[in-house]
């Protein structure tokens, strides 16, 4: 085995141990998640025992990161990212961030359809903010029946029951950051006052 390998194999304890402390996981949490058990999991994290494909599959499942990051394998040097798209109840979600337990990025696409589609309001933990890229958007929040045009942004608590859906049958896409109960997207930039109105 070449030294470079062993370099890369010998930083996967360390990054494991940093990566569950990070996530405040116990050594018995993880164990009892992945099905490895507790004493295999210290021996990794401490470099006394190999990292192997059998260990780090559960633990990146898990941990919801690629292999890639669990081993530090270096970049290929190709800035394209690689999206799946996801199809959920008519809809294309296409997720833009990649790191569980945070605010959590998608791309969503209703797709055009022969005739706008009846609410079906739903709830659920957590805190919801969109943007409209294109098409007409019907938010249905609460008792509050609202369209948006591209550019225009909402956000809310999804505990309130909400829809989203095509408000004259068109396609529309947008932009939604979901957070945790709580977590909410805060604006930094804002315009900046005039002179007159600084006085």
């Amino acid at each position: 085995m070449d030294g470079g390998t062993e370099k890369v194999l010998g930083a996967v304890g360390p990054r494991l141990r940093a990566l569950r402390r990070a996530r405040g996981i116990t050594l018995a949490d993880l164990a009892a998640t992945t099905g490895v058990s507790e004493s295999t999991l210290s021996r990794l994290e401490s470099g006394q025992r190999r990292a192997t494909l059998e260990l780090l599959l559960p633990l990146a499942r898990t941990y919801d990161v690629p292999l890639d990051d669990l081993v530090g394998a270096p970049r290929t040097g190709d800035p394209r990212i690689h999206l799946k798209p996801m199809r959920r109840h008519g809809m294309i979600f296409v997720p833009l961030s990649r790191r569980p337990g945070s605010t959590q990025a998608f791309k969503m696409i209703i797709p055009a359809g022969p005739k706008p589609l009846e609410p079906t309001p739903q709830t659920h933990e957590g805190f919801e903010w969109l943007y409209v890229l294109s098409g007409r958007l019907r938010l249905v929040l609460g008792e509050r029946d609202l369209t948006m045009t591209a550019g225009e942004i909402a956000e809310f608590d999804t505990s309130l029951p909400h829809w989203l859906g095509s408000a004259d049958g068109g396609a529309v896409e947008l932009l939604i950051l979901f957070g945790l109960q709580g977590v909410r997207a805060h604006v930094r930039a804002r315009p900046r006052r005039s002179s007159d109105e600084e006085s």
